[in-house]
C-alpha cells in the first residue's frame, strides 16, 4: 500500500524521522510496538503499506515518449522488405510500388522477348537522339498476346490473330477497321476471336485498352457455347454477359446497363447475344457505342435488305469482324454484302460491283463462255481477289490433317425402288413442272413440285397424304402403293435411301462402338428416323427447331460423353447445323441435299472437329438420276465459284452450263450416277477407275474431281462393303487425308 499525499493525511503524521523512513523497510511487528508505546491520541492510526508510492503531481505538460525508442522501432520496420502475401510467388516487383503511380518509360503488359511470345505490334526502333527528345508518356509499346492464350494457339491460329488485330486497328487498310474470318469449319475461329477481344480489352501501343466493350452476335443455339468458350480460355479473368432469355423489360434493363458501362475496367466488357434478340432490342443497343462487334455465322448477313443486317449496320462501332466458313453461298452479290458490312465502300456500291465484277466473272465461269469472256472474267476475278484479300483470311481444313484423324467423305448414289420410280414418273407426267419453267425462273408451283419430289426421294410415306387427297401430280397415285399399306408403320424397303440407311446402322451397331449422326432438312424425315430407331431398338436423341436453347446444350453434352448409351443423334440441318460439336460420334449421314452447299458443309463438319479421336466417315446419300443429283450438281457449281473467289483456285473446271442446271424435272433411269457422267471423269472406264488421281490433288473444296469411282472392289469402308448387297448401285466420292500424306 502507498501513503496518501493528501494534505489532510500529511498533517496527521509526526514530523519526526520515523515518518521519513523508506516504506520498503516497513515491518508490521515493529510498527505495532511503536504504536503501543505511543500516546492514546495515536491509537486510531491503522497500518499503512510501505509499497504504496506517492501519486504523481498533476501538471499541464504533455507526456512524451522516449525519442530513441521510437526511432529504433521505425528502423526495425523499415529494415524488413515488402513480401507479397501469396504462397510460392516467384514474380518480381520491378519498379512498381503499391499505391504509387509508375514513373519512367512505359512497358508492355507482357514480355515480348519471352520464348513463344506472340507479338502483334512492335514499336519502331528509336535512335539515341530520338530517345532523348521524345516524351516518355508517348512512347509506343509492344502489344503481346496474353501467354495464357498464346501457349494454346496453333501456328495457323497465331497467324489469324495477328491478321485480325491488324485489320481492326486499321493497319492493313487505312481508314477501314473490319475483316472477314473465312476459315473452314474446325480451325478454331472462336478461339482466335476470343484472343482478339481479350487483347483489345487490355492493351494497345498507347499503353491503354484499345476498346472498353465488345459484342458477340451469334445464332441463338451458339450463345451458350460462346459463353462457355470465353470461360474455358480466360477462366475467371473476365465475366461476359450472355442474353439467352427473359422478358423484354428484363433484357432491355440488362442491355442498357451494358451500354452505360464506362472506364478502363468495365465489370462485364463482353456481351453475347443472338441475332433475333439483337434485332428486337436494337434501339437500346444503338444508343451507345461499342468498341468491337463480332458476327458469328456471318453469312446470315448476305442480304443487305433484311432487318438483321440493317439493325447491325446501325450499331455505332468502327471495328467489325464477320465469321463465316462459307462466305459465298449463292452468288457474288451476297459476297459483296458481307464485305460491304465490315468495310463499307472498298468495293463501291452494289450496282458498281455488279457491273464491274459479278457479271463478267459469272459469264467467264459459264461452260459456254467464249475465250474473250473467260479472259475478261479471269482479269476481274484477280482484281476482286486483290482487293478483298486485304480484309479476308481463309484457310482450308487441310491444316487439320496434322491434328485430327482421317476423314473419309463418300457420296453414295442409291437407285429408287420400283414404287418410287413409278410415283416419280407419274408426278412428272401429270404435274408437268418442267413446262412451267420460263427463262430460268422458278414459279411458286415449281417450288412446290421440287419439295414433293425431294420428299418422294426420301420415302413414299412423306407424300402419301398428298396421294390420298389427290393433289396436283398425285391424282390416282394411291393405286401404286402396296395393298394394305399404312403410313403409321415404317417400311424401309420402299425407299432406296432408307434401305441403305437401315443397313449402315445395323452393320455399324453390330461391328463397332461408333455413334452416328443423322441429318435431314425435313422434320418429317426425322419422324421416320425415330420410327426406324424404335423398330430396331436403337437409343437416340433428337434436336430440331422445337427444342429450347438450354436443352440443346444439355443433350449435346450428354451425347458426347463416353458413358452415354445413345447410338443415334438426329439433327435438323435448319435448326442445329451450325456450330454444334458432336465429337461423340464419328459417322455422319446426310440423308438429303440442300440447295445451299453451305448448309450441308456446316452439318457435315459437326463430327470432324477438335477433340475427335476416331476416323470419321461422312455419307452423302443421293437418289440416282433424280432431282437430288441436280441439286448436288448445283452445289458443285456454287462451290466452284466459291473456290475461285475465296480459295483462289484458278483451275476449277467449268462443270455444268446454266442450261444443264435447269433440267430439274427429269428422271434418268439408265445411269449409275448422272453427276458422274456430267463431270466427264477421265479416270474411269465403264465405271471402274483406271487412272490414279493426280498427285497433290484435292477435291474437298468443290467436288470437281472424284478420287475413286468404283464398284465394290474399290470400297475402303468396311461398313459400306457390308452394305453393298443392299443397294443396286454405289458410285461415290472418297476423300482421305491419309492419301494426301502419301500413306497407301
Amino acid at each position: 500500500m502507498r501513503r496518501s499525499l493528501a494534505p489532510s493525511q500529511l498533517a496527521k503524521r509526526k514530523p519526526g524521522g520515523d515518518d521519513s523512513e523508506d516504506d520498503e523497510d516497513w515491518h508490521p511487528e515493529a510498527t505495532l510496538k511503536k504504536r503501543k508505546a505511543g500516546s492514546e491520541s495515536q491509537s486510531w492510526e491503522c497500518y499503512v503499506s510501505p509499497f504504496r508510492k506517492p501519486l504523481a503531481p498533476l501538471t499541464n505538460r504533455p507526456h512524451c515518449l522516449d525519442s530513441s525508442k521510437h526511432e529504433a522501432f521505425i528502423r526495425s520496420i523499415l529494415s524488413k522488405p515488402f513480401k507479397i502475401p501469396i504462397p510460392n510467388y516467384q514474380g518480381s516487383l520491378g519498379l512498381r510500388a503499391l499505391g504509387i503511380k509508375r514513373t519512367g518509360v512505359r512497358s508492355a503488359l507482357h514480355d515480348p522477348f519471352e520464348e513463344g511470345a506472340l507479338v502483334l505490334y512492335e514499336p519502331p526502333p528509336l535512335s539515341a537522339h530520338d530517345q532523348l527528345k521524345i516524351d516518355k508518356d508517348k512512347v509506343p509499346i509492344h502489344v503481346v498476346v496474353d501467354p495464357v492464350l498464346s501457349r494454346v494457339l496453333r501456328p495457323h491460329q497465331r497467324e489469324g490473330v495477328k491478321f485480325l488485330w491488324e485489320c481492326v486497328t486499321s493497319r492493313r487498310i487505312p481508314g477501314s477497321h473490319g475483316c472477314i474470318m473465312a476459315d473452314e469449319m474446325g480451325l478454331g475461329k472462336t478461339l482466335q476471336c476470343i484472343t482478339l477481344m481479350w487483347t483489345l480489352l487490355r492493351q494497345s501501343p498507347d499503353s491503354k485498352p484499345e476498346i472498353d466493350k465488345a459484342m458477340v452476335v451469334s445464332p441463338s443455339s451458339l450463345v451458350k457455347n460462346w459463353y462457355n468458350e470465353v470461360g474455358k480460355w480466360l477462366g475467371g479473368r473476365i465475366q461476359p454477359l450472355a442474353i439467352d432469355g427473359g422478358s423484354k423489360d428484363e433484357i432491355d434493363r440488362k442491355l442498357a446497363g451494358f451500354m452505360n458501362q464506362r472506364g478502363l475496367r468495365v465489370p462485364s466488357p463482353i456481351l453475347i447475344i443472338s441475332y433475333e434478340t439483337f434485332r428486337l432490342h436494337a434501339e437500346v443497343l444503338q444508343k451507345g457505342s461499342v468498341g468491337l462487334v463480332i458476327c458469328d455465322e456471318g453469312h446470315r448477313l448476305k442480304n443487305s435488305e433484311n432487318q438483321t443486317y440493317q439493325a447491325l449496320d446501325g450499331l455505332n462501332t468502327p471495328r467489325r469482324v464477320l465469321i463465316s466458313g462459307t462466305p459465298i453461298q449463292n452468288d457474288l452479290l451476297e459476297y459483296f454484302s458481307l464485305v460491304h458490312f465490315v468495310n463499307s465502300g472498298i468495293l463501291g456500291t452494289a450496282q458498281e460491283f455488279k457491273k464491274h465484277f459479278e457479271i463478267p466473272i459469272l459469264k467467264g465461269r459459264d461452260a459456254d463462255a467464249s475465250e474473250a469472256e473467260r479472259h475478261k472474267g479471269e482479269e476481274r476475278l484477280k482484281e476482286l481477289i486483290s482487293i478483298v484479300n486485304r480484309c479476308l483470311i481463309r484457310r482450308t481444313s487441310d491444316i487439320l490433317s496434322k491434328y485430327l484423324p482421317v476423314k473419309i467423305e463418300q457420296v453414295v448414289c442409291c437407285r429408287l425402288t420400283p414404287l418410287q420410280t413409278e410415283l416419280y414418273k407419274h408426278f412428272l407426267k401429270q404435274a408437268k413442272p418442267a413446262e412451267e419453267l420460263k427463262e430460268g425462273k422458278i414459279s411458286v408451283s415449281s417450288l412446290s413440285s421440287i419439295t414433293s419430289l425431294k420428299k418422294l426421294c426420301n420415302h413414299p410415306a412423306l407424300i402419301y397424304e398428298k396421294c390420298v387427297e389427290e393433289e396436283e401430280g398425285f391424282a390416282g397415285a394411291l393405286e401404286l402403293f402396296p395393298t394394305g399399306y399404312s403410313p403409321k408403320s415404317l417400311e424401309p424397303q420402299l425407299s432406296g435411301k432408307m434401305l441403305v440407311l437401315d443397313y449402315i446402322l445395323a452393320v455399324t451397331r453390330s461391328t463397332s462402338n461408333d455413334k452416328v449422326v443423322l441429318v435431314s432438312n425435313y422434320t418429317q424425315t426425322l419422324d421416320l428416323f425415330e420410327k426406324l430407331c424404335r423398330t430396331r431398338r436403337y437409343l437416340y436423341v433428337r434436336l430440331d427447331g422445337t427444342m429450347s436453347i438450354k436443352k440443346r446444350a444439355k443433350i449435346v453434352e450428354r451425347f458426347n460423353s463416353l458413358s452415354s448409351p445413345e447410338f443415334v443423334f438426329m439433327l435438323s440441318s435448319k435448326a442445329g447445323g451450325c456450330g454444334l460439336n458432336l465429337i461423340g460420334a464419328n459417322r455422319l449421314i446426310m440423308f438429303d441435299p440442300d440447295w445451299n452447299p453451305a448448309n450441308d458443309e456446316q452439318a457435315m463438319a459437326r463430327v470432324w472437329r477438335d477433340g475427335q479421336k476416331k476416323t470419321c466417315y461422312i455419307y452423302r446419300l443421293l437418289s440416282t438420276g433424280t432431282i437430288e443429283e441436280k441439286i448436288f450438281q448445283r452445289q458443285t457449281h456454287k462451290k466452284a465459284l466459291s473456290s475461285c473467289v475465296v480459295d483462289e483456285e484458278q483451275d476449277v473446271e467449268r462443270h455444268f452450263s446454266l442450261g444443264e442446271l435447269k433440267e430439274l424435272f427429269t428422271l434418268n433411269e439408265t445411269t449409275a450416277s448422272d453427276t458422274h457422267d456430267k463431270i466427264k471423269c477421265r479416270r474411269c472406264v465403264n465405271g471402274h477407275q483406271v487412272k490414279p488421281p493426280p498427285e497433290g490433288s484435292d477435291c474437298t473444296s468443290d467436288l470437281s474431281q472424284w478420287n475413286h469411282c468404283a464398284d465394290k472392289r474399290g470400297l475402303q469402308d468396311s461398313v459400306l462393303k457390308a452394305t453393298w448387297d443392299a443397294a443396286v448401285s454405289f458410285t461415290f466420292h472418297h476423300h482421305s487425308h491419309e492419301e494426301q500424306r502419301g500413306i497407301p
